[in-house]
């Protein structure tokens, strides 16, 4: 595993044998990769997560494309190849109706993103229709929970929303590996954030871990099969989603669990699953399984793995938006960023990092990036 920046520390990757089998337990798949090889890996990763016990092929099924900024930069969002690859192994395995799904945010315009980060150019090559939640012919309807929500009822009292696409579909999520300056690291769990909830999804960021585990609930309410499937083959530490820094670590996860697979997830980045509020949460709540102990990967060891990722790390923007969250700044929340001049934020966070951070910073680190050979598959789609 190699990176192009020398102030970060690389581990040696694990190539043993998985852990032996543990009836009973869930199941995480973690595969070692190539440009070359990636596509077909995907698949490979699903047969060992046993992605046919979970998906059935009679049920349309969204592949929920992650998207954290529209602008490509390594590790960021979704890759093309992770589109293909699953789109291939799902069809491949009997699938029909396939659908990507996008969504927004009050900062990410994703129809700008499907197409700079070459998802719609994935989605083409393998036939894959697409749906972006904030738009026609998509609509918001009302959603009671049965399960009993943590959060999201004080934050929503005039009721919750979902997208009319989402039920009774199965939903593979395709998060990346990366760190997020609010919930530690970010993966399958938290891409439910973005598509699950509206453009108001921002009013619980102060309660985020929480709400993780609301939309989880809700997700095993209304989706007959869940999955995901992790791509680090570029992976990003420091200030995330956005401004990272990016590291080649050759590697795809899949899973069923979703608690599971970002535990796996956390500890290769060098994280105690435990200590990250909304997988131990999950867990705690018997929505899945957090307890390496008791996960059963297959594929690469991972026992050796650490990437000693950096979480601690502020953006100028996420410092400002900790300050009202959970700072002295706490009692202008509901003025600050739910009101007519919320856009304020919006536009304070679109100029750090769009006209700032990508400019000064992040074009230099993708310009390296795109000599790599996993830049050089990114071009050719």
């Amino acid at each position: 595993m190699t990176s192009l920046d020398p102030n970060t520390t690389q581990p040696s990757p694990g190539a043993g044998p998985g852990s032996q089998s543990r009836p009973g337990s869930p199941v995480v798949a973690v595969v070692a990769t190539t440009p070359e090889t990636a596509v077909a890996d995907m698949g490979r990763a699903m047969d060992l997560a046993g992605v046919g016990e979970f998906l059935s092929p009679d049920i349309k099924t969204l592949l929920k494309v992650n998207i954290s900024w529209q602008h490509w930069y390594p590790g960021c969002s979704t890759t093309p190849w992770q589109i293909e690859g699953v789109a291939k192994a799902l069809e491949a395995r009997g699938h029909k109706d396939l659908i990507a799904a996008h969504n927004g945010t009050v900062v990410v315009n994703s129809y700008e993103g499907e197409f700079k980060n070459k998802h719609k150019a994935a989605q083409e090559k393998v036939g894959l229709s697409d749906i972006h939640l904030d738009s026609p012919p998509n609509n918001w309807i009302d959603y009671k929970p049965k399960a009993e929500m943590l959060v999201l009822d004080d934050i929503f009292p005039e009721g919750i929303q979902i997208p009319e696409t989402f039920p009774g579909t199965n939903i593979v999520h395709l998060p990346t590996m990366k760190t997020h300056v609010f919930t530690t690291m970010t993966g399958a769990m938290k891409n439910a954030f973005g598509g699950l909830l509206h453009r108001k999804r921002h009013w619980t960021h102060s309660v985020i871990h929480e709400t993780l585990v609301d939309l989880l609930r809700i997700q095993k309410e209304i989706h007959p099969g869940i999955f995901a499937v992790t791509d680090g083959t570029f992976a990003g530490d420091g200030p995330g989603p956005r401004a990272m820094r990016w590291h080649i670590k050759n590697l795809i996860l899949a899973s069923a669990d979703q608690v599971a697979i970002d535990a796996v997830s956390a500890k290769i980045m060098g994280y105690d699953p435990m200590s990250i509020k909304f997988i131990r949460l999950a867990h705690e709540a018997g929505l899945g399984c957090a307890d390496l102990d008791q996960i059963e990967v297959v594929g690469e060891d991972i026992s050796e793995m650490n990437w000693r990722f950096k979480s601690a790390e502020n953006t100028f923007a996420s410092r400002g938006q900790k300050l009202i969250y959970w700072g002295p700044l706490k009692p202008l929340e509901n003025m600050l960023l739910r009101s007519p001049i919320t856009p304020w934020a919006f536009l304070a966070s679109n100029i750090y990092h769009n006209e700032y951070w990508l400019r000064f910073v992040g074009r230099k680190r993708v310009r390296q990036a795109l000599k790599t050979e996993w830049g050089k598959l990114f071009q050719s789609y």
